[in-house]
Order: C-alpha cells, then structure tokens, then sequence
C-alpha cells in the first residue's frame, strides 16, 4: 500500500471546503452523533471565497416558492445555532426589493410565493416608500415588495460559529489541508479522501468546494457548468449616519437589468452597498483582490441617483468570489453515479440558507434523505440541456 492510499482514520461523514455550506454541513452531522472531519485547503476564515467579510443578507423575498420555503426554514436553524453557539447573529432590520419594468421578474411572483409560504409582506407604492424611507429617491413605475423578516446575519462570525459547535460536537477540522482527490472505493462504505498531508477514509464525502469543485470532479467522469467571477462591495460613510441606522433605513435590493444591493449601518458608521454578478470574469489562480474602479464608479454612480447625499464619502471596497451555477440553482445532490459523494453548490447566494443547507448535507449522508424538499436542487442535466436547444 503506498502512501497515498495508506488511511489514517476512517470516519462516518468528511467535509470538503469550510466556508460557509461546508461548516454549517460538519457542524451538522457532528451534530448528529456522527464522527466528522473537515479539511480546508487555506486558513479557516480566509478571504479567497465568498463567505468572509461581515454582513450578508437573510430574507425570504424569492420569487419562486421552493427557496422562500427553504429561506424560512433557515430562520429555525439560525437561532438553533445562536443558541448553539452562545453568540448573536442575525439583526431584523426589515427589506425592500424594488422591482422595475425590464427586471425580467415581477412583484406577483414575489407576493404568490410569499404567500404560499405564508410569510407576511406588503406591496407599497413610491408614494409609501418615501413617506417611510425618505432617504430613497425613486421613478414611477417602480413595483416594491417589503418584508419584515429580511436582516443581516454577519458572515465571518457565523462561519467560526459553526467551526467552534462542529469542534465542540467532536468534529476534526484540519486547515492548511487540500484535497487533492475523492475516490469511492466500496459503496455505501468507504470513499478514500487523499489530501497534502496525508489519506483519510468516510463512508460519505460532502463537497462544498466552489470554484474548485470540478477540479474533484474530473476524476469521478462528472463536471458542473461553472462560471467564476471577482465581484466587489463598497462601504460609504454618509453624512448623517443616524439616517441608515437599522429601524431607520432597510436592506434594499434593486431588480432591473443590473441588479444591486445594499445594507444600512452594521457595526460601524457605513453603508455597503454592491453590484450583484457584475460579470467580471477570472479563475480563483487568475484573481487580482483588486477592486474594478469602473465597477465602483457604476456603483457610485447608482448609489446617488438611488439614495442622494451629496457629501457621503466611499471609503473601502472589498472583493469577493461568485461561482454560479446553470440559472443561478443550488445544487443540494449526491453525485448520480457516487452516490457517496454528495455535492452542495450555493450559486453565489446561499449564505441565507447556509444552517438549512447544512442541515439538509447532513442528514444525506447520515439519514439517506432529508426532511426539506431539494427537488429543484438536483445536478443540472447538461447534455440533455444542450440536446433540447438543437431542436
């Protein structure tokens, strides 16, 4: 036996990837009663991926049912892991989405599947929005959909929360670790995981890899359709910061043919605000960590058209990693033909979800199904895809 195959321990569930799917999968199944080890090919908390920094938006304003009844479910599983941990993480701070005529999405599609999860909102008009939110300026023939229940969750808090209850529960995490290859070796009993320092076994492999997955997928004869982009936020100080305080100023996102999105004032006297998949293309070797000044400037730009303050001020832009996924759907599946390894895809908009997701990975590969309906999340079906379109 070389080696690589030479197994130092074997245990029931092993985690690939520790930002936020792949802690809350590990914090999980430890949860469970399972024996669990994780590995990270960085430093646990590292700014290479999507889940560092600080605020993140949680809300249940979708416009299609399937996620509003996961993002619901997630509200449970965040206040079982504040309790867990011991440690706040969620902030309500109420949430717009306004929704203009070319968004390619409507407000009936948000208020039915809102409905049909019988979550409450509001349809407002401009002329309400500015009565509760003055520090909005907007065009007519805008549509808005407010929620109570949308908030901030911080990210790199909640991600260390999972590690440290993942820890507590008797999870292995080992960082400095990559994963150089997954191989299924007897169904339903062992998958050999090789990584830079040494070989581990599991009976199930859970993959939230990102960017890197299809680098572990190409020995297994499978490949997901992955697009990779730099995309960046920035922080602005306003002149009265007492305007953007939550209780005075919402989440708000911006549908329309660019999308954006921004925060009110959390943990310091800023507002973020962010293009969402500003389509700036790269692979995680090829990233730079330096912002885009035309991306700011878009930004800017938008920001003072939106929310009009002439003297506020940007003071810091921070990069992050999309990896995006075929129509932007979670993939939430085992693999079709490695059932054992099970594969968790957040398309760039999971950190809401990601206690659920977790939840979900966890009881896969513990319990063989799960209790929330992935049905929609399954692994895209490429070439039947590209054979339709020929038609």
């Amino acid at each position: 036996m070389t080696q690589e195959t030479q197994i130092t321990e074997h245990f029931d569930v092993a985690v690939v990837g520790l930002g936020c799917l792949g802690s809350a999968a590990a914090y999980h199944a430890a949860r469970k009663g399972a024996r669990v080890i994780a590995f990270e090919q960085f430093e646990l908390g590292h700014v290479r991926g999507a889940s560092h920094d600080t605020s993140r938006i949680v809300r249940t304003s979708y416009d299609t049912p399937d996620y509003v009844a996961l993002a619901k479910a997630a509200y449970k599983d965040w206040a079982d892991l504040e309790k867990a941990a011991g440690v706040k993480l969620v902030t309500m701070t109420g949430g717009l989405t306004f929704i203009t005529k070319d968004s390619g999405v409507s407000a009936h599609n948000y208020a039915s599947s809102l409905k049909a999860n019988n979550i409450p909102y509001e349809l407002l008009d401009i002329s309400e929005v500015s009565r509760r939110w003055p520090q909005f300026e907007l065009e007519d023939g805008i549509e808005t959909v407010y929620t109570a229940d949308s908030g901030i969750v911080h990210a790199a808090r909640s991600v260390a929360a999972m590690q440290y209850v993942a820890r507590s529960y008797g999870a292995v995490l080992k960082e400095f670790t990559r994963v150089d290859r997954v191989r299924p070796e007897m169904p339903g009993e062992r998958v050999i995981v090789n990584t830079s320092r040494g070989s581990w076994s599991a009976t199930k492999v859970i993959l939230a890899t990102d960017a890197w997955t299809n680098e572990l997928l190409a020995p297994l004869k499978a490949e997901i359709p992955l697009t990779v982009t730099q995309e960046q936020v920035t922080y602005y100080k306003p002149t009265r910061i007492t305007d953007f305080e939550p209780g005075r100023f919402p989440l708000w996102i911006w549908a329309s043919k660019l999308w954006f999105y921004g925060f009110p004032t959390f943990g310091e006297p800023t507002i973020k605000a962010g293009r969402d998949q500003a389509e700036n293309y790269m692979t995680p070797e090829q990233r730079t960590y330096v912002h885009s000044p035309t991306l700011l400037q878009q930004l800017t730009d938008f920001i003072d058209k939106l929310i009009p303050d002439k003297t506020r001020k940007a003071l810091r832009t921070v990069t992050c990693q999309y990896t995006v996924t075929p129509g932007r759907q979670f993939i939430i599946s085992p693999l079709a033909n490695h059932r054992d390894i099970i594969l968790a895809l957040g398309a760039a908009h999971a950190f809401k979800f990601a206690p659920a997701i977790g939840r979900v990975l966890a009881e896969l590969a513990i319990d063989g199904s799960t209790s929330e309906d992935i049905s929609t999340f399954g692994i895209p079906h490429t070439e039947l895809t590209l054979s339709a379109s020929k038609l």
